[in-house]
């Protein structure tokens, strides 16, 4: 079987299920507490990656659960189609802010839109970054450093969001 580059959600889903087999939901609700502050996986991207990924060798299917639930295990293939990613260059990062676009056409506003606006995603950072600071608190008392670490990302973001936004310009 030929070697497959895994984009980075099919890698998010391997390194989660090296933690133990688990179903689409498990990994949903694994994904949201472990990389949720800093990344963004829908449940329909799961569970379009979870055949896709059983086809390429790199998970296998547990016994059904309650509900028809389907548990999913990494494979050898898996990790070892993991670890390439991990090693691979981590390429360029897209980078996308729908407040920043808005902000863009800032002209085209009137003042009271473009204030709910800045309203609305301050209270969305400032909610966003009560929560990643609390994942931190959470990882360090695991001991995850390195989760917590990535954790930290997400503080800094929002707080650097929320700088800006408070500095942005008014009508």
């Amino acid at each position: 079987m030929a070697e497959e580059a895994l984009n980075p959600t099919s890698a998010a889903v391997l390194g989660l299920l090296h933690e133990g087999p688990m179903t689409g939901g498990q990994l949903m609700a694994a994904a949201s507490r472990r990389l949720g502050p800093f990344w963004s996986m829908t449940r329909s991207q799961v569970y379009r990656e979870l055949p896709a990924l059983a086809d390429l060798g790199y998970v296998k299917l547990g016994r059904p659960g309650p509900r028809a639930s389907q548990p999913y295990a990494i494979t050898p293939a898996g990790k070892r189609a993991f670890l390439r990613w991990l090693a691979a260059p981590s390429g360029r990062e897209q980078f996308r802010n729908q407040m920043a676009l808005r902000m863009a056409f800032g002209t085209m506003h009137s003042a009271g839109q473009l204030a709910d606006a800045y309203d609305e995603a301050i209270q969305h950072h400032t909610d966003l970054l009560a929560e990643a600071r609390e994942a931190v608190k959470a990882a360090k008392k695991e001991g995850d450093t390195f989760g917590a670490a990535a954790l930290e990302f997400a503080v800094g973001y929002h707080r650097s969001v929320l700088t800006w936004l408070r500095g942005a310009p008014r009508k």
